[in-house]
C-alpha cells in the first residue's frame, strides 16, 4: 500500500517497523472526534474559497457516511496507513474520488491530532464531572441516612475521639468538589483551537480559524501555531486532575476495606462489589475497592510518563508525542470506572451502626471530653490534660475504661468533678456538642448536607 506522505521515499520501511510507528491500534479511539475536526475544516475551506462548494459538498458528504459507519462500528483500518487520519483520509477518498485528498488542504497531522484531542478530553471531562456528582450524590444519600450513627474517628490510624459517620462520609463529598472544580477549570484550557496551525508555521491558504473553532465549540484559538501543535499541557492538567481525583478514591477504597474486615465490621460490601475465594468459602473480598486503589498506581504512572516524554522535546511536534494518547485514554477509563463503581458501593453497602457505636464504648475516644470539661470550670487546659492522662493510665491499669471508673475516683483526680461526667464521657452527647463550624455535631452535619445539595443543584 502506497504511503500518503510517500513521495519522497524509494524504499518502504519492513512490516514490523511500520506496526511499531504506527498508532492506529489506540489512536482510532480518537475516530469520531477527527471526522467532527475534518467537517468543520472542510466547511471553512469552501467558505474562504480554497475549495468550491461542490467539492466542500461532496467531501462533508463523504464525512457524514463515515460518521455513520463510525457510529455503527463498520470501519476497518489499516497498520499501512499509521494513525486514524490517514486510515480516514483513504477511506474518504474511497467514497468521493481525488477529491477527498483536497480535505488536507492548509492542515497538518500535527494540528490535526491536537484538535481531536482537545475535543475528546473537552466532552470526557464534562463526563467525569458528571460521575464525580454522582458519586457524591450516593455520599448525600448514605450521610442523612446516618447523622447520628457515630463512630470513632482515628489519627494515626489509632481512636481520638468519636464522631458522626455521615461526617467522615462528607469529608469525602467536599474532597470531590475539590477535585470537580478542578476539572471545571481546566476546561478553558481544553477548549482552544490548534486547527489551522498546519505543522508548525501556519500556512499560507486564506483561511479562517476563528470560524473553525466556533464550528467545534471552541472558545478560542492558539494564538501561536508553535505552541498550538507541540503544547500538551492541557493533557497534563488532565491527567495531574486525575491522580488527585484517583488519590482521594483510593484512600476511600482503604477506609473501606478496612471497615469492613472482620476487625472492624463497620459496614458490609453488596455482594455485587465483593468477590469470593477459590478455596476459603467463607471469605467475601473487597476486591472492587483494592483494584480502584491499585488502579491509582497507573494513574499516576500515565502522569509521570508523559511529563517525562515532554521534558527534553525542543519545538514543535517530535514523533515522542505519540505517546500522549494511550496515558490519557486509559486514565480516562480507569477514572470513568472507578467513579462508577463507587458510587454503586456507596449506595448498597450496609451501615453496621451497632458496631460502630460499641467501638466508641470500648476505647478512650472519649478523653479529650474530660479534658474539656475541666478546662470548661477554668483548669488550664494542659493541667487538664495531664489529669485525665493519669485517670486514662488508671483504667489502662485496671483493664477497664473511664465511664466505669466510680465518681469517687473521678473526685479524687480534682474536685471539680461531678456527678454530671457520666453524661460527658457519652458518646452521642460528645458528637453531638461539637457544633463549631465545620465540626461532627449533628446540627453541623446537617447544615454541611444542605450546603452539599446547594452544590449539586439538589435543593
Amino acid at each position: 500500500m502506497k504511503k500518503l506522505w510517500g513521495g519522497r521515499f524509494t524504499k518502504s520501511a519492513e512490516e514490523w517497523v511500520d506496526e511499531f510507528g504506527a498508532s492506529i491500534s489506540f489512536d482510532q479511539e480518537l475516530v469520531m472526534e477527527d471526522i467532527e475536526g475534518s467537517i468543520a475544516h472542510v466547511t471553512m475551506l469552501a467558505k474562504c474559497g480554497i475549495i468550491t462548494e461542490e467539492e466542500g459538498h461532496n467531501i462533508k458528504q463523504g464525512l457524514e457516511q463515515l460518521k455513520e459507519k463510525a457510529e455503527n462500528e463498520e470501519l476497518s483500518f489499516s497498520v499501512k496507513l499509521e494513525d486514524i487520519h490517514l486510515n480516514l483520509e483513504s477511506l474518504l477518498t474511497d467514497i468521493v474520488g481525488p477529491v477527498g485528498g483536497k480535505l488536507h488542504t492548509a492542515r497538518s497531522r500535527n494540528d490535526q491530532v491536537a484538535t481531536d484531542m482537545h475535543l475528546f478530553l473537552r466532552k470526557q471531562v464534562q463526563v467525569i464531572i458528571h460521575l464525580i456528582e454522582e458519586m457524591q450524590d450516593a455520599l448525600i444519600e448514605q450521610a442523612e441516612a446516618n447523622i447520628e450513627t457515630v463512630m470513632p474517628g482515628y489519627t494515626h490510624l489509632q481512636r481520638a475521639q468519636p464522631i458522626s459517620f455521615a461526617h467522615h462520609l462528607m469529608a469525602y463529598f467536599w474532597m470531590l468538589e475539590r477535585d470537580k472544580e478542578r476539572y471545571s477549570e481546566s476546561i478553558k484550557r481544553i477548549n482552544l483551537s490548534p486547527l489551522g496551525a498546519g505543522a508548525l508555521a501556519g500556512t499560507t491558504f486564506p483561511i479562517d480559524r476563528y470560524f473553525s473553532a466556533e464550528l467545534l465549540g471552541f472558545e478560542g484559538i492558539y494564538e501561536n501555531s508553535l505552541d498550538a501543535v507541540s503544547d500538551r499541557d492541557f493533557i497534563i492538567e488532565f491527567l495531574s486532575n486525575s491522580s488527585l481525583l484517583m488519590m482521594h478514591l483510593s484512600r476511600l477504597s482503604e477506609e473501606f476495606i478496612l471497615w469492613s474486615s472482620q476487625e472492624f465490621r463497620f459496614i458490609e460490601l453488596d455482594d455485587s462489589f465483593a468477590t469470593g475465594s477459590s478455596i476459603m468459602p467463607q471469605k467475601k473480598n473487597p476486591d472492587m475497592a483494592e483494584l480502584i486503589r491499585g488502579k491509582t498506581g497507573r494513574v499516576y504512572g500515565n502522569l509521570m510518563g508523559l511529563l517525562t516524554v515532554l521534558k527534553g522535546l525542543p519545538l514543535a511536534y517530535n514523533k515522542d508525542m505519540q505517546e500522549d494518547k494511550e496515558g490519557m485514554f486509559d486514565t480516562v477509563k480507569t477514572v470513568t470506572g472507578s467513579l462508577k463503581i463507587f458510587a454503586g458501593m456507596i449506595r448498597t453497602m450496609t451501615v453496621n451502626t451497632s458496631y460502630m457505636e460499641k467501638a466508641t464504648k470500648t476505647d478512650f475516644s472519649n478523653a479529650t471530653e474530660l479534658a474539656d470539661y475541666l478546662s470548661n470550670k477554668g483548669i488550664p487546659f494542659r493541667e487538664a490534660h495531664e489529669i485525665v492522662g493519669k485517670l486514662v493510665l488508671t483504667c489502662v491499669n485496671k483493664s477497664c475504661f473511664l465511664a466505669d471508673l466510680p465518681l469517687e475516683e473521678f473526685v479524687e483526680a480534682h474536685p471539680l468533678f461531678e456527678e454530671d461526667i457520666y453524661e460527658v464521657l457519652d458518646p452521642v452527647t460528645a458528637v453531638k456538642r461539637r457544633n463549631s463550624a465545620g465540626g461532627t455535631g449533628f446540627e453541623q452535619i446537617i447544615i454541611a448536607i444542605e450546603k452539599a445539595k446547594e452544590k449539586l443543584g439538589n435543593k
